[in-house]
């Protein structure tokens, strides 16, 4: 399956960028979270890299009956979904930002569904 497998590169590179450039990705950790944003920055970076690893294992892989990349496809769900909060406190804390900073900011609310559904449907074709 192809689009688990540019998802798996996707998620490898942006979980490498977390540890290479951590303060930016610092600055849009929610506040309500507990302690040292940039501990939460390595945890996602840390989530993206395991997760995307695992879409680019083989489907014979299992744990269970369940397929590793099937398990990925979840995981990689939910972490997008848990991510949204800063995406949503970019988009806040760049309002006021010289153009087009705030329209990158905006742009990656909704773009943030299309991470939803690119998941869903490599979900939806595994367990095919």
């Amino acid at each position: 399956m192809q689009l688990g497998r540019v998802m798996g590169a996707f998620l490898i590179t942006t979980g490498i960028a977390h540890f290479i450039f951590p303060k930016p990705l610092g600055h849009i950790v929610p506040g309500f979270l507990p302690g040292d944003p940039r501990l939460w920055t390595y945890i996602s970076g840390a989530a993206e890299f395991i997760i995307g690893a695992a879409l680019l294992t083989p489907l014979s892989w299992k744990i269970g009956n369940t397929s590793i990349r099937l398990i990925a496809a979840y995981a990689a769900l939910l972490l997008f979904i848990a991510v949204y909060p800063a995406n949503i406190k970019m988009a806040i804390d760049w309002r006021n930002r010289a153009m087009p900073q705030p329209l990158f900011a905006y742009a990656r609310l909704p773009l943030q569904f299309g991470l939803f559904y690119w998941a869903w449907s490599i979900i939806k074709a595994l367990k095919r």
